[in-house]
């Protein structure tokens, strides 16, 4: 009997010890998965921050580099006030005197601070003048010095043009500057370099970028001087001679010795030709002349069957 209570009591201890084990394993179990679960939160949140923080750097330095330098990744375009217009015109005016109004056109001109360009003059088949002369004047005289060369005689022809080269200038004035950056970015680069063949390479390299740079100061001055000048082309012709009827329109008396003229000159050309033919004309008589002789000699020569 005593061997049986003992027995009971064993089982009951390990019964217990195995509760008690139970109870802690589940216990482990349990602060593990709220270990975990946590560190597992902690990660997940880090990652979305370090994530949000990846996404956000790329467009804040997007934004900040826009912000000051006016356009992502770019250069700040030149500043240029205004806009920049090239104005040429092209006028024919009818004067009496030739002469008298191209210096009129001339001292227009160089009042407003300008300058005459090519000129030439020439006389048609009736005997009248003309000139065509080209005007460069500042572009804040140019309206005043076309009105007052309109007023010189009577216009014939009037034509105006105005072009804006405003986005030229500004690209030219952006690729000069970017061009002498070039220049000086290859002259550090010779300075540094020790290799002969180096050197050489770079100078080579200098030498084409030096001479694009000069193109592009050639085109920069060249549409200064267009924009801050405009042209103006001028051509003068001489109107009828006093007495004349005051116009071009012909007379009956221009139209009588118009066809006399024509006669005249007619009865010219015919006796030109006449005299060109009469060559060939005298040598044709004389080969006739001989023929003929030849012809009558042989009709009266009498034949072998008549009397003698």
């Amino acid at each position: 009997m005593h061997t049986s209570s003992t027995s009971r009591h064993r089982t009951t201890r390990h019964g217990a010890v195995r509760a008690l084990s139970g109870f802690l394993l589940a216990g482990a179990l349990a602060l593990t998965g709220c270990t975990a679960g946590g560190d597992s939160d902690s990660s997940g949140a880090g990652n979305d921050k370090a994530a949000a923080a990846g996404l956000a750097g790329p467009e804040g330095a997007k934004d900040t580099g826009g912000a000051r330098g006016g356009k992502p990744g770019g250069r700040k375009p030149p500043k240029l006030t205004g806009t920049h217009v090239v104005h040429t015109a092209t006028l024919t005016v009818r004067v009496k005197d030739v002469h008298k109004a191209l210096g009129e056109a001339r001292a227009a001109a160089e009042d407003a601070g300008g300058l005459v360009g090519n000129e030439s003059t020439s006389r048609d088949g009736g005997g009248r003048e003309r000139s065509r002369v080209v005007l460069r004047v500042p572009q804040e005289a140019y309206e005043d010095v076309l009105h007052a060369l309109e007023g010189t005689g009577k216009l014939l022809g009037r034509e105006v043009k105005a072009q804006d080269v405003t986005d030229r200038v500004v690209d030219v004035e952006s690729r000069v500057k970017s061009q002498r950056a070039s220049v000086a970015r290859v002259r550090e680069l010779m300075d540094k370099a020790t290799k002969l063949s180096d050197v050489v390479t770079l100078e080579g390299e200098l030498s084409t970028r030096q001479a694009d740079l000069e193109s592009l100061l050639a085109q920069r001055a060249s549409l200064k001087d267009r924009t801050s000048m405009a042209t103006i082309t001028l051509s003068l012709t001489e109107g009828a001679r006093e007495g004349g009827g005051g116009d071009d329109d012909p007379t009956f008396g221009d139209a009588l010795a118009g066809g006399w003229d024509a006669f005249v000159t007619g009865l010219r050309w015919i006796a030109v030709a006449l005299a060109a033919a009469l060559p060939f004309a005298a040598v044709a008589a004389l080969l006739l002349l001989l023929w003929l002789r030849v012809v009558r000699r042989r009709a009266t020569r009498p034949g072998p069957d008549s009397a003698p």
